[in-house]
């Protein structure tokens, strides 16, 4: 159930600022540095998003053994760290911005680097994983021969995630999908079909040619888009299961193998000004959705609205600074290696337990992966139902009573469209990610699943809850989705209703106020 992250990673600096003036050598602006913010780039990035949004993750990746290696390894606190390595220096991002402007960037030991070795340890940690992104930043550790050796023998039983760069190696073969954006996947497109003798393969969708290079085809209606051209040809050559190619604001194409037709993912628009670690959070929420059971399809929708969704909140500069887990401390799961004697990989090897409460509230909060976990170790999923348009006392005490009846609650939120069709077009009073937001708020609610039909069963087929609950209103009858949930064996049950407290009695009492 661990999520493993492989690959490259580097120490991020960024220096923000004002600029007011030129500077009186040359015409290039000056910044008045205010701030200096560090972090863990490249693969290291996506390891804590996922750690800050608390999922298990394991780090696989080299350091270097040297002062940016060292902060690295206090930037990296948090998360689960099986590193060997690297032989080199460790890379160096420094970001230059001019308020929310990118002014320059600077490389230090980003060049051309030898495959490093991998360790034991290391393999012993890729091998422990139930789903693996490979963040590849051209650094080389991803054109390890041992390492591609046990990526393609895990290919065929657990879903890998493969974030490819322009200087790095090729995924292996069957991976689930592979996410270049745009440019990467032409720039990849071209050079093979430079390499296959066929250089208009990847502009000839309208010359008798089809993207595969394939002569004698009749010609295409309509010129085909560059991303669907690129991701074709890349789909062929790297004999992986799905290409998914990102196009900023314009979403992505999602490709896969036995399918002729694409899939357009489209995206919200956004205000962002620094697309920086968009790529990081697009990887790192389909390791997600992936794990948690979602169809390839659904969970690449998720995820590039997630990676809109991060860039809509700051992006990179928003992202909070490392905090040591109390369960790892300050030095990560290296110095739990030194100390054991035993190999990072004996550290954190292991069954997953249930997720690390904080205060009290579980962490992991995708309602899927959450029902999967606590039934995984032994138990009781509780989920119950409804618009909780208003959250009032009525709602309180019957949530609670519902979370005694199990280990984990999950509330099936009707959205938005559901509701107006329920309660008519003044409803609801508030969205649903408001809802839902107030709902996870509560210390006895633990996920929301939100569902877009008029009644929760096509959510509960997907959940199959231990037990359904509803409010005692139900009593002396029974509850229409017990058919449903009896298939799987759930139990259906009623909690104590408190008439006396209503979202329309309330919603009635404000009109009269306002």
């Amino acid at each position: 159930m661990r999520i493993v992250v492989v690959g490259d990673v580097m120490l991020d600096v960024d220096l923000s600022g004002d600029a007011t003036r030129l500077s009186p050598d040359a015409p290039v602006p000056v910044v008045d540095v205010s701030g200096v913010k560090r972090r863990a780039g490249g693969a290291g990035l996506v390891a804590r998003m996922l750690a800050q949004d608390g999922w298990p993750v394991t780090l696989v990746t080299v350091l270097g053994d040297d002062d940016a290696g060292r902060q690295l390894e206090q930037h990296l606190a948090g998360v689960r760290l099986v590193s060997g390595p690297s032989g080199h220096a460790s890379p160096v991002k420094t970001r230059v911005r001019a308020g929310s402007h990118p002014v320059v960037r600077f490389d230090q030991g980003c060049g051309k680097a030898p495959i490093p070795d991998v360790t034991p340890a290391m393999l012993r940690a890729v091998e422990k994983a139930g789903v693996i992104i490979v963040a590849d930043y051209g650094r080389g550790l991803a054109a390890n021969p041992q390492l591609r050796d046990l990526l393609a023998r895990l290919a065929g039983t657990i879903p890998i995630i493969w974030d490819p760069h322009p200087a790095g190696a090729a995924p292996v073969p069957g991976v689930a999908v592979v996410t270049p954006n745009l440019a990467e996947a032409s720039k990849a497109a071209q050079a093979l079909a430079g390499e296959r003798g066929g250089g208009q393969a990847a502009a000839s969708a309208g010359a008798g040619r089809d993207v595969h290079g394939v002569a004698g085809d009749p010609p295409a209606q309509e010129p085909q888009d560059e991303a669907v051209q690129a991701g074709r040809i890349l789909l062929e050559h790297w004999q992986s299961r799905a290409v998914l190619v990102t196009k900023g604001e314009q979403g992505a194409v999602l490709l896969r193998e036995g399918r002729t037709s694409p899939d357009a993912v489209p995206a919200p628009r956004v205000e962002a000004g620094d697309p920086c670690g968009a790529g990081d959070r697009l990887a790192a929420s389909l390791a997600v959705h992936l794990l948690a059971g979602r169809e390839l399809g659904e969970a690449a929708r998720l995820a590039v609205h997630d990676a809109a969704d991060f860039l809509a909140n700051g992006g990179v500069s928003a992202f909070p600074d490392s905090e040591a887990d109390p369960e790892t401390g300050p030095g990560t799961g290296r110095e739990a290696e030194a100390a054991s004697g035993a190999g990072a990989g004996a550290a954190t090897a292991g069954p997953l337990r249930p997720p690390t409460p904080v205060g009290g509230k579980r962490r992991i909060s995708e309602p899927l992966l959450l029902a999967r976990v606590v039934r995984d170790n032994g138990g009781k999923v509780v989920a119950t139902g409804g618009c909780f348009d208003l959250l009032h006392a009525g709602h309180v005490r019957s949530l609670a009573a519902a979370r005694e009846l199990g280990d984990c609650l999950i509330v099936c939120l009707n959205s938005d469209d559901s509701v107006r069709r329920l309660k008519g077009p003044e409803r609801p009073i508030i969205g649903q990610q408001d809802r839902a937001e107030l709902l996870l708020a509560m210390e006895c609610v633990d996920a929301v699943m939100i569902f877009d039909e008029d009644t929760p069963e096509a959510a509960l087929e997907r959940l199959r809850p231990d037990i359904w609950v509803k409010g005692g209103d139900y009593k002396g009858a029974r509850l229409p989705e017990a058919d449903l949930v009896e298939k799987w064996g759930g139990r259906c049950l009623t909690v104590p209703y408190h008439p006396a407290r209503s979202t329309t009695g309330l919603a009635d009492a404000l009109a009269k106020v306002s």
